[in-house]
């Protein structure tokens, strides 16, 4: 009876696939392009899921465990992938079900990575499809889950603390229903804010709301094969630039700015360390592509448009930056192990996490020089607990065993190194662009089917930070 409340849960969340599915429905019809039934049948489902459960949830109080919010959200999550699969699936275009939950898990884990080869030949409602997919993945369709369950007699802060990124899970209100909202109204007027700089630098209607969309959601996919560089726009390129980097910093330090409490930005170590690799990275590359470029402008701008790319778990890219020297290429590759910031859109490891074992690394120096003294680790300007950094590195081990295991799986059906462990690497990062194979223009098709299905479980995991989901194979949490 507990795992069918459970259960109801994941189905309510399918549920807001509905308001999700009506804009490519209405430009499907509006376009004519053939697709409609592509979205009726997903929506028909959805609602068919939705609404018992719905009304068996109202009016009940169910208090759930820390421990059920693990399950909540993998299932959740999963479900969501399997319905955002359909329209896919039903479109008249054969897209097979391993692309087409491959697509879906995208979307949802904010993989730069697609199975399409000519993305303009596709038609533009199921574009629009994949960038909304892409949108709602980046805040977390959770969060938006949790502002709405306790309306129907359902807490939610388990399911938060499952879902959030980052080691520190921060209420910025005392209610968790108030911080769902007012983190997806930053989000919502980000978006809206790179929408019209967008329409402002001359990109039509339809190419600045997907753009937005997957931008902010650090998604980076695109309406055009060759992504932002089609419109050869230095203004375009800057823009989204700024916006990569605003979409990977901690949303909760956002609130707190808007509360004029400014100056904890820039007391936030991790915020510090972030803007640092940003500009450094940059700045070297840059040096290196001088000899290269036409215009010292010209390094300038692929070099912090890739640098913030690769940082933020975006996955766009302007050129083939395997053709850069190889200090540059080799920039590029390291930043793929960073990630954004905790409480952000981005994946990866987060660079809270890195910050915390490179302090920790340099107490360990101090304590082979001082032996009796006692050190701790200093993160905004607070001593840190000694059990954050026990769990840092316990994820940083996990995080390096998935790719281990995705990188010998995908070599194991005959891939070259080079392409397993990049893949291994972009997918459990969720960044979508690679090198070998999997290069800049961050193409799976090629994979069997079985690897893109490998893929997208390894997608949604990273996602959801890797214990979320792997603590459900543990005999400890069943025996609970």
């Amino acid at each position: 009876m507990r795992f069918f409340k459970i259960l109801q849960i994941p189905l309510i969340a399918v549920g807001f696939l509905v308001p999700m599915l009506i804009p490519p429905l209405v430009l499907s019809l509006v376009s004519h392009d053939g697709m409609p039934k592509a979205y009726l049948i997903p929506l028909f489902i959805a609602l068919l899921l939705n609404l018992p459960s719905l009304f068996l949830l109202k009016n009940q109080t169910s208090p759930l465990r820390a421990r059920d919010g693990f399950l909540l959200v993998t299932l959740t999550w999963f479900f969501l992938t399997a319905a955002g699969a359909m329209p896919y699936i039903f479109s008249p275009y054969g897209i097979s079900i391993a692309d087409s939950i491959f697509e879906s898990a995208c979307g949802f884990a904010t993989t730069g990575a697609t199975t399409f080869t000519d993305i303009e030949a596709l038609p533009r409602s199921l574009l629009l499809w994949r960038s909304i997919c892409h949108w709602a993945g980046g805040m977390g369709i959770i969060v938006l889950t949790v502002a709405l369950l306790p309306l129907f007699g359902v807490g939610g802060f388990q399911l938060v603390k499952a879902e959030t990124p980052g080691p520190d899970k921060e209420r910025i209100t005392p209610k968790i229903t108030s911080t769902a909202k007012i983190l997806w109204l930053v989000y919502f007027v980000l978006t809206v804010v790179l929408f019209v700089l967008y329409v402002l630098g001359g990109m039509g209607i339809f190419d600045a709301v997907c753009h937005a969309f997957t931008t902010l959601a650090t998604g980076g996919v695109s309406t055009k094969n060759s992504g932002i560089a089609f419109y050869n726009s230095a203004y375009l390129e800057v823009v989204t630039t700024i916006f990569m980097l605003l979409a990977a910093f901690n949303f909760n330090l956002y609130v707190r700015a808007l509360r004029g409490k400014i100056i904890d930005i820039f007391n936030n170590t991790e915020a510090r360390v972030y803007f640092l690799i940003f500009i450094v990275s940059g700045a070297v590359i840059t040096i290196n592509l001088l000899p290269l470029s036409d215009t010292p402008w010209t390094a300038l701008r692929y070099a912090f448009f890739h640098t913030a790319s690769i940082l933020s778990t975006t996955g766009s890219t302007l050129t083939n930056y395997e053709a850069w020297p190889p200090l540059s290429a080799a920039i590029l590759f390291m930043l793929m192990f960073v990630g954004g910031c905790s409480g952000s859109t981005a994946c990866g490891i987060k660079v809270v996490r890195w910050t915390v074992l490179f302090k920790q690394s340099v107490n360990e120096v101090r304590k082979a020089i001082y032996p009796r003294g006692v050190f701790s680790v200093q993160l905004n300007k607070k001593a840190g607990r000694k059990d954050v950094v026990y769990g840092v590195a316990g994820f940083i081990f996990l995080y390096f065993f998935i790719v281990a295991v995705t990188t010998l799986v995908t070599a194991a059906s005959g891939f070259d190194l080079w392409t397993s462990f990049t893949a291994a690497l972009s997918v459990t990062g969720n960044i979508g662009a690679g090198f070998g194979r999997v290069n800049q223009a961050g193409n799976y098709g090629f994979f069997p089917d079985h690897i893109k299905l490998f893929f997208s479980f390894t997608m949604i995991a990273a996602r959801l930070e890797l214990w979320t989901v792997f603590v459900l194979f543990t005999k400890e949490y069943w025996r609970g």
